[in-house]
Protein backbone atom coordinates (compact mmCIF):
# COMPACT_ATOMS: atom_id res chain seq x y z
CA UNK A 1 0.00 0.00 0.00
CA UNK A 2 1.39 3.63 -0.79
CA UNK A 3 1.72 6.38 2.04
CA UNK A 4 -0.44 9.05 0.65
CA UNK A 5 2.02 11.27 2.50
CA UNK A 6 5.32 9.55 0.90
CA UNK A 7 3.29 10.38 -2.80
CA UNK A 8 2.35 14.43 -1.38
CA UNK A 9 6.19 14.39 0.08
CA UNK A 10 7.63 13.03 -3.39
CA UNK A 11 5.46 15.50 -5.46
CA UNK A 12 6.31 18.39 -3.29
CA UNK A 13 10.53 18.50 -3.80
CA UNK A 14 12.29 20.73 -5.41
CA UNK A 15 12.65 19.47 -8.54
CA UNK A 16 15.25 20.41 -11.69
CA UNK A 17 14.07 19.66 -15.88
CA UNK A 18 16.73 18.16 -17.55
CA UNK A 19 16.88 17.29 -21.16
CA UNK A 20 17.73 13.97 -21.99
CA UNK A 21 19.62 12.79 -24.98
CA UNK A 22 21.32 9.22 -25.72
CA UNK A 23 24.73 8.05 -26.39
CA UNK A 24 25.06 4.71 -27.83
CA UNK A 25 23.47 2.45 -25.74
CA UNK A 26 23.38 4.87 -22.44
CA UNK A 27 21.17 7.70 -21.74
CA UNK A 28 22.23 11.22 -20.16
CA UNK A 29 20.70 14.30 -19.26
CA UNK A 30 22.17 18.01 -18.56
CA UNK A 31 20.53 20.87 -16.89
CA UNK A 32 17.97 22.46 -19.43
CA UNK A 33 18.79 26.02 -18.33
CA UNK A 34 22.27 25.51 -20.56
CA UNK A 35 20.26 24.64 -23.93
CA UNK A 36 19.65 27.44 -26.49
CA UNK A 37 18.28 24.86 -29.19
CA UNK A 38 18.33 22.02 -30.70
CA UNK A 39 19.08 20.83 -34.56
CA UNK A 40 19.99 18.43 -37.08
CA UNK A 41 23.69 17.62 -37.98
CA UNK A 42 24.73 19.99 -40.53
CA UNK A 43 28.50 20.41 -42.65
CA UNK A 44 30.77 21.46 -40.50
CA UNK A 45 33.79 23.32 -41.07
CA UNK A 46 37.00 21.34 -39.50
CA UNK A 47 39.65 22.66 -38.08
CA UNK A 48 43.10 21.54 -38.74
CA UNK A 49 45.00 20.36 -35.80
CA UNK A 50 42.44 20.17 -32.87
CA UNK A 51 41.36 16.58 -31.55
CA UNK A 52 38.83 14.27 -32.70
CA UNK A 53 36.03 15.26 -30.83
CA UNK A 54 35.89 18.46 -32.04
CA UNK A 55 34.24 18.45 -35.39
CA UNK A 56 35.15 21.82 -36.17
CA UNK A 57 32.84 24.98 -36.62
CA UNK A 58 29.29 25.64 -37.86
CA UNK A 59 28.15 29.29 -38.70
CA UNK A 60 24.83 30.15 -37.04
CA UNK A 61 23.05 32.92 -37.65
CA UNK A 62 26.70 34.58 -37.70
CA UNK A 63 28.16 33.25 -34.89
CA UNK A 64 30.57 30.84 -34.85
CA UNK A 65 29.78 27.81 -33.20
CA UNK A 66 32.59 24.88 -32.22
CA UNK A 67 31.08 21.09 -32.41
CA UNK A 68 31.89 18.59 -30.27
CA UNK A 69 31.56 15.64 -30.60
CA UNK A 70 30.59 13.52 -26.79
CA UNK A 71 30.66 10.21 -28.65
CA UNK A 72 34.33 10.49 -29.23
CA UNK A 73 34.86 12.29 -26.17
CA UNK A 74 33.64 9.52 -24.23
CA UNK A 75 35.11 6.68 -26.02
CA UNK A 76 31.37 5.06 -26.87
CA UNK A 77 30.21 3.90 -29.96
CA UNK A 78 31.71 4.81 -33.73
CA UNK A 79 30.10 8.34 -34.82
CA UNK A 80 27.85 7.89 -37.75
CA UNK A 81 26.69 11.31 -39.17
CA UNK A 82 23.26 10.74 -40.33
CA UNK A 83 19.58 11.92 -40.12
CA UNK A 84 19.13 11.18 -36.99
CA UNK A 85 22.11 12.57 -35.52
CA UNK A 86 21.54 15.51 -33.36
CA UNK A 87 23.36 19.14 -32.08
CA UNK A 88 22.45 20.71 -28.97
CA UNK A 89 23.74 24.04 -28.94
CA UNK A 90 24.56 25.24 -25.37
CA UNK A 91 24.59 28.65 -24.07
CA UNK A 92 27.70 28.57 -21.41
CA UNK A 93 28.70 31.76 -19.81
CA UNK A 94 27.69 33.64 -22.94
CA UNK A 95 29.42 31.01 -25.52
CA UNK A 96 27.98 29.04 -27.69
CA UNK A 97 28.84 25.42 -28.23
CA UNK A 98 27.16 22.62 -30.25
CA UNK A 99 27.16 19.15 -29.13
CA UNK A 100 27.00 16.07 -31.16
CA UNK A 101 24.29 13.13 -29.29
CA UNK A 102 23.08 10.12 -31.47
CA UNK A 103 18.80 11.44 -30.19
CA UNK A 104 17.42 13.68 -27.82
CA UNK A 105 14.58 11.76 -25.56
CA UNK A 106 12.73 14.22 -23.50
CA UNK A 107 12.91 17.43 -21.36
CA UNK A 108 12.15 15.76 -17.79
CA UNK A 109 11.99 16.98 -14.36
CA UNK A 110 14.04 14.66 -11.71
CA UNK A 111 13.37 15.55 -7.71
CA UNK A 112 16.77 17.07 -6.79
CA UNK A 113 17.12 14.28 -4.20
CA UNK A 114 16.40 11.77 -6.09
CA UNK A 115 19.98 12.53 -7.81
CA UNK A 116 22.51 9.94 -6.15
CA UNK A 117 26.33 10.64 -6.20
CA UNK A 118 27.92 9.06 -9.30
CA UNK A 119 29.91 5.41 -8.52
CA UNK A 120 33.72 5.87 -8.16
CA UNK A 121 36.01 3.88 -9.83
CA UNK A 122 39.34 4.46 -8.93
CA UNK A 123 42.02 6.17 -11.59
CA UNK A 124 40.65 3.40 -14.71
CA UNK A 125 37.50 5.70 -15.43
CA UNK A 126 37.53 9.40 -15.34
CA UNK A 127 33.93 10.17 -13.86
CA UNK A 128 34.82 13.61 -12.80
CA UNK A 129 32.27 15.08 -16.18
CA UNK A 130 29.36 12.70 -14.26
CA UNK A 131 27.44 14.77 -11.66
CA UNK A 132 25.56 11.92 -10.66
CA UNK A 133 22.92 9.02 -11.49
CA UNK A 134 19.26 9.42 -11.47
CA UNK A 135 16.35 6.55 -12.25
CA UNK A 136 13.17 7.88 -13.61
CA UNK A 137 10.73 4.65 -14.01
CA UNK A 138 12.93 2.05 -15.56
CA UNK A 139 15.61 4.56 -16.72
CA UNK A 140 19.14 4.86 -15.70
CA UNK A 141 20.23 8.45 -16.29
CA UNK A 142 23.87 9.83 -16.16
CA UNK A 143 24.04 13.27 -15.02
CA UNK A 144 26.21 15.44 -16.80
CA UNK A 145 27.83 18.28 -15.56
CA UNK A 146 28.24 19.91 -18.76
CA UNK A 147 29.58 23.10 -17.51
CA UNK A 148 32.41 20.96 -16.06
CA UNK A 149 32.93 19.21 -19.16
CA UNK A 150 32.87 22.50 -21.55
CA UNK A 151 35.06 24.14 -19.41
CA UNK A 152 38.10 20.86 -19.00
CA UNK A 153 41.98 21.03 -20.22
CA UNK A 154 41.48 19.59 -23.36
CA UNK A 155 38.46 21.55 -23.92
CA UNK A 156 40.17 24.60 -23.63
CA UNK A 157 40.79 24.69 -27.56
CA UNK A 158 37.63 25.58 -28.15
CA UNK A 159 38.22 28.95 -27.17
CA UNK A 160 40.54 29.37 -29.64
CA UNK A 161 38.63 27.70 -32.19
CA UNK A 162 35.63 30.55 -31.71
CA UNK A 163 37.85 33.22 -31.11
Amino acid sequence: MIDARTDEAASAAPKKEFLSFKLGQEEYCLDILSVQEIRGYDTVTAIANTPDFIKGVINLRGNIVPIVDLRIKFHLSEARYDATTIVIILNLNKKMIGIVVDSVSDVIALPVDSIREAPRFGSAINTEFISGMATMDERMLIVVDIQRLMSSDDLQLIEQVSA
